[in-house]
């Protein structure tokens, strides 16, 4: 079961990638399966929005303020809380989906020794600062997450590939070809 986590600054192009990733790994004929580790700041991000009233529309919108407070609090009340969610997920598709290539596009700092701890490699996405906040400003968030918090820190660790996302999506989409390759080698 590869198992394969991308990391990198806000914008740089990870969901987009693993996207494309996925697109590629299936033509190829593998089952796939994206597991964030920030799966329950979502959770708890849909529940604050209802009861304030305002409930999200769509699942994948981010008010990154609110996501980085739930993320501060939840990690101080309890270090490993959003690890141990991911490790149970984790282990329940290594018992449910045996050979399928697992996808985390939501690596942060602060979580890489569990992640790594579980057989993730690690992909390094990147792209020239300017481009990336020009896309972080165009991805329409309901908030933008404050990039000095310590979970958009660059991660300390060494990647098993790098994916230099400062072209197009063509571009991207050739990497992601190349690196579904390597995968499932």
């Amino acid at each position: 079961m590869p198992k394969v986590a991308l990391h990198g600054r806000p914008g740089a192009g990870k969901s987009t990638l693993a996207g494309l990733l996925t697109q590629e790994l299936t033509l190829a004929g593998a089952d796939v399966l994206t597991l964030k580790v920030g799966a329950p700041l979502y959770e708890l991000q849909a529940v604050v929005h209802a009861m304030a009233g305002r409930p999200l529309l769509d699942g994948t919108d981010q008010d990154g303020q609110l996501l980085n407070a739930l993320g501060t609090h939840l990690r101080r009340i309890n270090p490993d809380a959003l690890t141990e969610a991911f490790t149970l997920r984790v282990r329940q598709a290594e018992d449910t989906r045996p050979d399928a290539v697992l996808v985390c596009d939501d690596l942060r700092a602060p979580d890489v020794d569990a992640v790594t701890g579980l057989g993730f490699v690690l992909v390094e996405v990147t792209a020239p600062d300017a481009v990336r906040l020009e896309r972080k400003r165009g991805r329409a968030d309901l908030s933008a997450g404050d990039e000095r918090h310590p979970t958009e820190a660059p991660v300390a660790a060494a990647a098993w590939r790098r994916v230099d996302n400062a072209g197009s999506l063509d571009s991207l989409r050739e990497r992601a070809a190349e690196l579904a390759k390597e995968v499932l080698r």
